[in-house]
Parts: structure tokens; sequence; C-alpha cells
């Protein structure tokens, strides 16, 4: 469902492919489902799990053709900074809260210790955050690390950091929502083991 929203914002942005970048912007990790190995601990959690069923992300700019507005139009001022507001407010799924889950995403650094990554945000789509806005908070996962984490985990972690890359996130996820400068998280995973992701392969 998120895709098909995601694909017709991107519409209006110019920007649609970052040079030297693996993935292009908006490419989504869409099938998480099997991405969890048999006898873990962790339930697979896929992002459109994490939006109630009847909730329209869409709702604050319905019957609005943004393909047939220029950028400076105020109507389209208006109408992505309503969306904005919704989007930063967007409910999330309660019974999700304290579920030890894992879930690919793309990674959005938040707070570094010279190289190496303290905290960031996990996104379903490669560029949000850094190259198109942020996706509604339900859609942005807030992840912490504990003070000793692995260093081989570490090191996957700053490699995909770099590049804003894939990754696989295990952990406990609770419903807190998070206000940093590159948006609003409606979830938080203090994360237990990070792995390598490949969207190509998978």
């Amino acid at each position: 469902m998120f895709s098909r929203i995601f694909a017709t914002l991107l519409a209006v942005m110019a920007c649609t492919h970052v040079i030297g970048a693996d993935y292009q912007v908006g490419e989504r990790i869409s099938d998480t489902k099997h991405t969890t190995k048999p006898g873990t601990s962790y339930q697979p959690l896929d992002w459109d799990d994490m939006m109630p069923a009847d909730w329209d992300p869409m709702k604050s700019i319905k019957g609005l053709n943004l393909d047939k507005l220029d950028d400076a139009d105020p109507r389209a001022i208006k109408a992505l900074e309503q969306m904005r507001n919704a989007w930063n407010d967007a409910p999330i799924v309660p019974k999700l809260n304290k579920q030890r889950v894992q879930i690919p995403g793309f990674v959005v650094p938040l707070d570094m210790n010279g190289t190496q990554v303290q905290e960031f945000l996990l996104v379903p789509y490669f560029g949000a955050c850094i190259h198109v806005p942020p996706p509604p908070s339900n859609q942005v996962i807030h992840v912490i690390l504990p003070k000793a984490f692995p260093k081989n985990q570490q090191k996957t972690l700053n490699q995909a950091a770099r590049q804003y890359g894939p990754i696989s996130v295990s952990g406990l996820l609770e419903t807190v929502p998070s206000h940093t400068t590159m948006g609003t998280s409606g979830y938080r995973i203090k994360a237990d083991q990070l792995l390598p992701y490949s969207l190509k392969n998978n």
C-alpha cells in the first residue's frame, strides 16, 4: 500500500536517482517475511503491518492532483504542509509494543562517535530523510544500540550508514515516539542484532 502512495509523491519531486548509489530513490524493501531464519526468537515484521489498516495517509490531500501543480503553487505548498503534519502524528499499532521483531530497512544515521554510528533511523525506502522527505512516523523506527555492541555488527552498520544502505535489525520493538533532526519516528527498537541485507538478492 505505502509503496503506491510514495510513488505518487515521487512523481512531483525532481530527484529520482542519486549518482553513485546502489539504489534508486524510493526503492523499497517490500518483502520482509522471509528474512527471519527458522529457530530464532524474532518475528518478521512488515512495514505495512506498522500502519493501522483503516488509516489513510493521503486523507489530508484527497482530491488534489499534485502532478498538475507547480512546486511553488500555494495549493501544493499548503497540501504538503498539511500532509507533513498529519504524517508526523501518524497512528501506530499498539499491539506491536514489546514484540521481539526482525525487520530490514535503510539506515539514516543520527548520532556518530567518530566513525561509529550510535543511533539511526530505519526507513522502508532508499533516500528517505536525505533526498526526499521523511515517510509517516509509523514508517520510521528509531534504533538504539547497547553500549557494548559486537565489533563485526558495528562494522556492518557503519558500512550501511555511509551509503544509507539496507540492514536487518532484530530487537525489542516499542511504541515510543522520537523527534529527531532527520524526522519523527513512531517506533523504537533496542537492537540486539544487526545483519547485512541486500535488497538486490532478496
